[in-house]
């Protein structure tokens, strides 16, 4: 099969995305990473196997940034051939795009003229903060599956729960979750685990919030009884994690390989793209962006 040909979209502070996504396709060159800006990606990556740990079903071919210098330094660590000055320029060029920032106030204008050309876009977390602004996305779609969109977190393989942790635990009743940084990017990396591992509670039925500083607590109560405590602690150091507590116990889970879950989400997102499929349920983006929205109001 033909590789697919994709176009990557950054660049927004604070996220190395264009640099870690497109390795995971292409390989990367050491030395030009080392000045990324990121240390902890080339410590991750050299952990790695290459090209053995690339997918190989497609290669990033195109790029854009708003900064030529940093466009050129992308292109050069992660061994893209192809600079443009414009993204809509990708269009006719590649087979899907990644839209690699993270400052969701820049997604709608950039992923339209890609929604309306048709080409399947995975849009970085979080889309956006409100369901209204989440349904002019969707009004744009050519075909199911258009948009793909998640925390790349929540295919971390530390939130693959065992039947006998299950057991240990008995009747989930509430899960504690905590991240550092902000609310607007960063709870998402603990909310689309805690709804995955949380199943289906019922509707949402109360949000409790409490903000200081740069710091956002939210507990939150579905139709079931199930409860939920989110926390961004801004900067505040603290691990990305998730306590999950029942009747019989408690299991504690840290997120800590990046790389695995960047790969995974990656690959779902090519895969959806080949097989023409949707891989991020849109009813599930809907209760995400619901309690990111309770979170800001």
């Amino acid at each position: 099969m033909k590789k697919l040909k994709l176009g990557i979209i950054g660049f927004s502070e604070g996220n190395g995305h264009p640099y870690s996504w497109s390795t995971i396709f292409n390989g990367y060159n050491k030395l030009a990473m080392e000045d990324c800006g990121f240390p902890v990606i080339p410590r991750y990556l050299e952990k790695q196997k290459f090209p053995e740990d690339t997918i190989k079903e497609a290669k990033v071919t195109h790029l854009w940034t708003q900064d030529s210098t940093l466009s050129h330094h992308i292109a050069l660590a992660t061994h893209i051939p192809n600079i443009v000055g414009n993204p809509e320029e990708m269009i006719g060029e590649v087979d899907g795009i990644l839209l690699a920032r993270d400052d969701s106030e820049t997604h709608y204008e950039l992923a339209a003229p890609f929604l309306d050309s048709g080409l399947p876009i995975y849009i970085d977390k979080p889309i956006c903060l409100s369901i209204e602004q989440l349904e002019r996305f969707y009004a744009l779609e050519k075909f199911p599956g258009q948009i793909f969109t998640c925390s790349a977190v929540r295919y971390g393989h530390e939130f693959k729960i065992s039947n006998d942790i299950c057991a240990k635990i008995g009747k989930l009743s509430h899960i504690h979750a905590t991240t550092p940084k902000s609310w607007e990017k960063y709870g998402i990396h603990v909310i689309e685990p805690l709804l995955t591992l949380a199943g289906d509670q019922g509707k949402l039925q109360r949000s409790q919030k409490w903000a200081e500083g740069n710091s956002v607590i939210i507990n939150y109560k579905w139709e079931s009884g199930f409860q939920a405590t989110v926390s961004a602690l801004g900067d505040a150091a603290c691990p990305l994690s998730l306590r999950l507590i029942g009747n019989k116990g408690w299991y504690d889970i840290i997120f800590e390989d990046a790389f695995f879950a960047f790969r995974a989400a990656l690959n779902d997102f090519v895969t959806g793209v080949i097989k023409k499929d949707v891989r991020t349920d849109p009813d599930f983006v809907r209760r995400v962006v619901e309690v990111i929205e309770l979170g800001i109001k």
